[in-house]
């Protein structure tokens, strides 16, 4: 079961649905998996700016994982 994967329902705006449905087809993907990966990247930027931030106070730690956000 370690595989298993959320379901979460998500509402978007006919638009934004489009947008990112032509964004999947360009890229190759499902809608589901374009909006999976958009949320991985997010997040991923987001653990960078914060280990960057305490890295300048000198408070980041070299052992922090770079494992995949969405496998945890």
């Amino acid at each position: 079961m370690a595989d298993s994967k959320k379901q979460v329902p998500l509402r978007l705006s006919p638009k934004l649905y489009d947008a990112i449905a032509a964004w999947a087809e360009d890229d190759f993907r499902s809608v589901n998996g374009q909006i999976e990966y958009l949320l991985t990247e997010c997040v991923r930027q987001r653990k960078k700016l914060s280990r960057n931030k305490f890295t300048d106070f000198g408070l980041g730690s070299s052992a922090q994982s770079e494992e995949n956000p969405a496998e945890e």
